[in-house]
């Protein structure tokens, strides 16, 4: 476990700013194929869950899509979903803030292909905590576990 650790550590430091570096990194690391992650990101005293499908191609993410999904009201989080708290403008603003991020946050993964460079939008951290936790149950399912060299 810890050469791959390593590895993984070298390719990272290796790809910073250069595209061709970041794909040959992903390769070893992710099996291309279409993967789904679900999570509450921590927030298990809540009924939400994010749902991300992630499809990887040639080693790098090609696709994302996410949702936030209310499990009591069966709704998804969007900038309508806001009706439910038209009495409180404090949640409204912060449903609008997180429904910005559900669509925003995906791009940014294409763009850095590395979850750890995506950064939440101001007060849509929420948000960003469920997509992050969603995406690393995906990639949970896409890592390419190397195989020990033959020893002789």
């Amino acid at each position: 476990m810890l050469i791959i650790i390593l590895k993984t550590s070298v390719c990272k430091a290796q790809v910073e700013n250069n595209p061709d570096r970041i794909r040959m990194a992903a390769i070893h690391l992710y099996k291309d194929g279409d993967y789904e992650g679900k999570s509450q990101g921590g927030y298990t005293d809540e009924p939400y869950w994010g749902i991300v499908n992630i499809k990887i191609e040639n080693g790098i993410y090609s696709q994302i899509s996410f949702m936030i999904r209310d499990t009591s009201l069966h709704e998804s989080l969007s900038k309508k979903y806001a009706v439910h708290f038209k009495d409180n403008p404090v949640y409204v603003r912060q449903c609008r803030k997180d429904s910005k991020g559900v669509k925003t946050y995906p791009k940014k993964l294409i763009k850095h292909q590395d979850i750890d460079k995506v950064d939440a939008i101001s007060g849509a951290t929420w948000s960003c905590n469920i997509f992050k936790a969603s995406v690393n149950e995906a990639l949970k399912k896409a890592f390419n576990e190397f195989e020990p060299a033959p020893s002789h």
